[in-house]
């Protein structure tokens, strides 16, 4: 039992930089806490005393803000940030390693007796206010995106993101030079999007710089092409981007700046 604790401890230290001594985690860590009343409910509800389990889940919902379903199983060294608002279903299972943030559910979709809630696999981190809804696995070492909706299965090591959940891949090249240049001519940077965590959306908007590269790349050779034919030819500008004409696709912070 206190080789247990000792690893939701140092899980802590491992997952959370504001930890700064073992008697702050013990005393302030929610999350640490549902958990520990988890493990003595989950004991109660094998021996048979639902009853008995499903009140100490209460009281440490009263508690703590969290709500552990006492059947739900759980691995070592799991880990739940802030931790309000988080919901873990009746036929739940957990791997190893896991973090949930707040707000998370881990739900199921049906009224149905039998196995109706996620199983999530080892190393998975779920962001902020996500939901995963349904009997199906969250593979090893997954991400999930804040405020994710995931309903189907996801595989190993992938990062899943939006409503609903996309399993997003990250494609080679996907930090061109010109569709960089293109996007600072109009004056936004893809809404900000990293490469650990891509948006579909941005993903969308950079397919449209890469065809807009393309036509661009097309017209020029044909002007090329009739000022070879004809030395009279004229070759027009194109209009100049103007960085306000994009301020409705940045937010108001950004646009004050």
């Amino acid at each position: 039992m206190f080789e247990r604790l000792r690893e939701d401890i140092n899980s802590v230290f491992h997952r959370d930089p504001a930890a700064r001594n073992t008697f702050e985690v013990l005393t302030n860590y929610p999350g640490l806490h549902a958990l520990l009343f988890h493990r003595f409910s989950h004991w109660l509800w094998n021996l048979g005393l639902k009853w008995l389990a499903r009140t100490i889940s209460t009281i440490a919902r009263w508690l703590t803000g969290i709500e552990i379903h006492p059947g739900a199983t759980i691995g070592r060294r799991f880990f739940i940030d802030h931790g309000m608002g988080v919901v873990v279903g009746e036929t739940t299972v957990i791997g190893d390693d896991v973090t949930l943030y707040q707000g998370v559910t881990l739900g199921g979709t049906s009224w149905n007796k039998g196995k109706r809630h996620p199983t999530i696999g080892n190393s998975v981190v779920v962001g902020a206010g996500a939901k995963i809804l349904g009997p199906f696995e969250v593979g090893e070492g997954a991400k999930i995106g804040s405020n994710s909706v995931v309903t189907k299965a996801v595989p190993e090591g992938a990062t899943v993101v939006g409503i609903p959940g996309r399993v997003i891949v990250k494609r080679q090249g996907e930090d061109d030079a010109r569709r960089k240049e293109m996007e600072e001519r109009m004056g936004f940077d893809a809404y900000g999007v990293t490469e650990e965590m891509p948006d579909p959306v941005a993903r969308a908007m950079r397919s449209l710089l890469d065809h807009m590269h393309a036509v661009d790349d097309r017209i020029e050779n044909m002007c090329k092409a009739l000022r070879k034919v004809n030395s009279e030819y004229q070759n027009g500008e194109l209009p100049p981007l103007h960085e306000e004409d994009f301020d409705c696709v940045r937010d108001d912070e950004e646009v004050r700046r």
